[in-house]
């Protein structure tokens, strides 16, 4: 998506909602030693940890800083690009926050964006319920928590309203076989206390224990293939 998008060599990003740098560290390599890549995050504690890989890999090109949106300063400005993954979806107002991105970026700048959707998910050749069930737990949680399920099929109408030029939309999916599993148990398993808390379903139900086991059994008996979710990447520029 990077790559298709436009990042390349010399270029200045921000990355928002960094995490533990996997998308950060993925743009500084293709910015180069000439370019620099800022990651930002709410998480103090992944911010830690993106900056130990970041050191522990000799990177002189990346940097990495706590705080959102509002602890950015003009002076850091203007970027070349802004990136993001599964960061739009959690925000109450995606288009004010695509605007005050706008503002930081140069004329002619870059803004690319990965988001999973939930749209008709999963899509099974047979019936899975239980990994119907599954998926509904983790999807119900994050609508339950603000977010936005269906984040990707709104990406071009909130980019065009942020006032950018849209370059692309695309959508990839993850597809589960029973020889081509998919992490269900360990996301499920991370998500477990959110879910509780949410009401979305309880960990009697869940029985996250059995539930890898489960979840192979049915693949098996069921032979099929199974969309499991989709993955859309958009990519726009800031006009001249």
């Amino acid at each position: 998506l990077l790559v298709d998008a436009g990042l390349r060599d010399g270029m200045r990003v921000l990355d928002i909602g960094c995490g533990h740098g996997d998308v950060t560290l993925l743009a500084a390599q293709l910015v180069g030693a000439g370019g620099h890549v800022l990651g930002i995050d709410r998480d103090e504690g992944a911010v830690v940890a993106a900056r130990a890989r970041a050191a522990g890999l000799g990177l002189a090109n990346v940097g990495f800083a706590p705080g959102d949106l509002g602890a950015l300063s003009i002076d850091q400005a203007p970027f070349d690009a802004v990136i993001g993954r599964r960061v739009l979806m959690y925000l109450p107002d995606v288009v004010q926050t695509l605007g005050v991105l706008a503002r930081l970026l140069a004329p002619g700048g870059l803004m690319a964006f990965q988001e999973h959707d939930s749209s008709g998910m999963p899509i099974c050749a047979t019936p899975m319920p239980l990994h119907t069930r599954a998926s509904g737990w983790m999807w119900q949680t994050v609508a339950h928590e603000g977010g936005d399920i269906r984040i990707g099929l709104h990406l071009r109408d909130a980019l065009m309203r942020a006032g950018l030029r849209v370059e692309a939309v695309r959508a990839q999916a993850t597809i589960i076989t029973p020889e081509q599993p998919h992490r269900i148990t360990d996301i499920v398993r991370a998500m477990l206390p959110r879910m509780v808390a949410a009401g979305v379903t309880t960990a009697e139900e869940i029985d996250v224990d059995t539930l890898d086991a489960r979840l192979a059994a049915e693949r098996e008996t069921t032979n099929g293939a199974c969309i499991w979710e989709l993955i859309f990447g958009a990519w726009a520029r800031k006009p001249r």
